[in-house]
């Protein structure tokens, strides 16, 4: 009887003994998953979908600052190098909002990573990602601060622009009102008004084009063109003003070049160019315009004898309502919007615009289009139209 008790307890025992061992083995393997947590944070479920889903930057922060998930535009961004993130800023925000708990949202302006010293504009927000983390988005906005700046810009310079003709117009009306019993005066204001009156005309039909080719459908429906017949007839527009000063347009031998675009636009480009180019040529001189195809490459160049452009100045002459000759371009009606004009005609139809120039003897400017071979169905057919055009 008293061994069977004895055999009684000794079980009692080495079940307790048993229990408090699977006990601590329970605990230990608890606080070792707590420090494995620690040594190897675990990002929240979902998080990693998410940024990988993101377009603009996404990154997660541990306790230490060191980043432990981010999406593929933090890097190209320059936000993030070698899992740490690049700019004092960003840290220095992501501590307030550890502290605080509190999300923020905030603008700043970064340098493109490390070894890029170009200015970007961003827009961030960051918040508590669960109680170890903080969630960094940062959303690029260069551009869309470059597009306010520039529209800005745009909105001062027809400001700037309108208020001479306009106040002009004006004080002519008021002019003629006193002049009503003097004939002459009357004629002599009334054309100064006409004048006036064109040159507001020409810049309202010249910002409404350059609006136009701005958008994304400018063309919509591009066209199988003969170069030199839209040529032909960009240069005409220009022969009257030509003849006034003496200056003769000689146009080069046909190339039979084609091109795919809007014929409208390539006229105004061109004619735009032959304008310039007679505005700025003293009287008696030539001006050339020839056009030649080359690696499958259409090339329109104007070429004149005027008075030529600075070196300094080139970069700029086609940027809006930029003049070489401030005297000048007000003695002609220039509106600083017809190189702008050429250029952005030239890019909507896959080319590039050249130029060279040199004080006192002239600039040429070559627009450079890709040559385009016949449509399949034209090759077949031939038809009479395309043969009676080459």
């Amino acid at each position: 009887m008293q061994s069977t008790w004895l055999v009684l307890v000794s079980l009692a025992l080495g079940l307790c003994v048993g229990a408090g061992f699977i006990a601590l083995l329970h605990l230990a393997e608890h606080h070792g998953r707590r420090a494995s947590e620690v040594v190897n944070p675990v990002v929240p479920d979902g998080i990693d979908q998410v940024l990988d889903a993101l377009e603009s930057a996404g990154i997660v922060l541990d306790p230490s600052n060191n980043v432990v998930k981010t999406s593929p535009a933090a890097v190209t961004l320059g936000l993030v190098t070698g899992n740490q993130l690049v700019h004092a800023e960003l840290i220095g925000l992501a501590r307030r909002v550890r502290l605080s708990g509190e999300a923020m949202s905030q603008d700043v302006v970064l340098s493109r990573g490390p070894f890029n010293d170009a200015s970007m504009r961003f827009r961030v927000r960051l918040a508590r990602l669960g109680t170890r983390y903080v969630l960094i988005l940062a959303e690029d906005r260069t551009e869309s601060f470059r597009l306010d700046e520039v529209r800005r810009d745009f909105v001062a310079n027809i400001s700037h622009e309108l208020k001479t003709p306009i106040a002009s117009v004006s004080l002519l009306a008021e002019a003629l009102n006193h002049a009503a019993d003097e004939p002459t005066q009357v004629r002599r204001f009334a054309n100064r008004l006409t004048t006036e009156s064109a040159r507001l005309g020409r810049l309202t039909q010249e910002i409404i084009e350059l609006s136009r080719l701005q958008a994304q459908d400018a063309l919509a429906t591009p066209e199988y063109l003969n170069v030199d017949a839209l040529v032909a007839t960009a240069v005409d527009q220009s022969r009257v003003v030509a003849e006034a000063e003496g200056i003769s347009i000689v146009i080069g031998k046909k190339s039979g070049a084609r091109v795919y675009g809007d014929e409208k636009l390539l006229i105004v480009a061109v004619h735009n160019l032959v304008s310039n180019a007679v505005n700025y040529s003293p009287p008696g001189v030539r001006v050339g315009v020839g056009v030649r195809r080359q690696n499958n490459v259409v090339e329109i160049t104007v070429t004149d004898q005027g008075i030529g452009i600075a070196e300094s100045d080139i970069d700029r002459v086609f940027e809006r309502f930029f003049r070489v000759d401030q005297a000048r371009s007000r003695h002609t009606g220039g509106t600083g919007l017809g190189l702008s004009i050429v250029k952005h005609v030239v890019q909507n139809h896959g080319g590039d615009i050249r130029v060279w120039s040199q004080p006192g003897n002239g600039s040429t400017f070559t627009i450079r289009l890709p040559e385009a071979a016949p449509p399949a169905a034209m090759k077949l057919a031939a038809p009479a139209a395309v043969r009676e055009n080459q």
